[in-house]
């Protein structure tokens, strides 16, 4: 008896910290994948604004008057919203929007607050983008292959899907602030603002 139940005892243990390391692993897999994500809409802010040369000279960085969104939204060619797209590329209120909305959604995933508001913000951006290169069609309006390589699922929707993923699993609660955040009392009252 006392063999088995040591046995059984064992067993007990090795399969807690099989599922402690499986979700040590987890939870550490989901912050890698909340940082690199986070960083990638960050970049993406800090390449815009300052002209780092890698898809934004110096000349066109938006501090030195440089429009973030001119340049591609006027080059949509495709698409039910191309016009409306042609319309507001430049503006100011659509540079500031989408500069915000890059740096807001990094670095909400990066330090891991505000998952639900990021995750809304990313999603809304990221299906904006999709609708600018709208990957359903295969020509352009003028007649020539859009280079669209598949009609739905493309990285702005992979993406999207990350964002949603991240937020849904709780992935702020590893190194980031979101443990810290999560205990505020006004969070508390109102989850919504994880």
């Amino acid at each position: 008896m006392t063999t088995q139940s040591t046995v059984t005892r064992a067993a007990s243990h090795s399969a807690q910290t099989g599922a402690a390391r499986t979700n040590s692993a987890t939870a550490i897999s989901l912050a890698v994948l909340r940082v690199s994500m986070g960083f990638v809409f960050l970049w993406a802010f800090l390449d815009k604004a300052f002209g780092l040369h890698y898809s934004t000279p110096s000349s066109k960085a938006w501090i030195h008057g440089g429009s973030p969104t001119k340049g591609f939204l006027k080059s949509v060619d495709v698409g039910p919203l191309q016009s409306w797209f042609h319309s507001i590329a430049g503006t100011w209120w659509a540079d500031w929007l989408f500069m915000l909305g890059l740096l807001g959604v990094g670095l909400t995933l990066i330090l891991g607050v505000l998952m639900y508001a990021g995750t809304a913000a990313g999603v809304l951006l990221l299906g904006l983008m999709w609708l600018a290169e709208f990957p359903l069609t295969q020509h352009t309006s003028a007649g020539v292959a859009s280079g669209s390589t598949n009609p739905f699922a493309d990285y702005h929707y992979i993406y999207a899907l990350v964002l949603v993923v991240l937020a849904l699993t709780g992935a702020a609660q590893t190194w980031g602030l979101g443990p810290m955040w999560a205990a505020q009392p006004v969070i508390r009252r109102h989850p919504w603002l994880r």
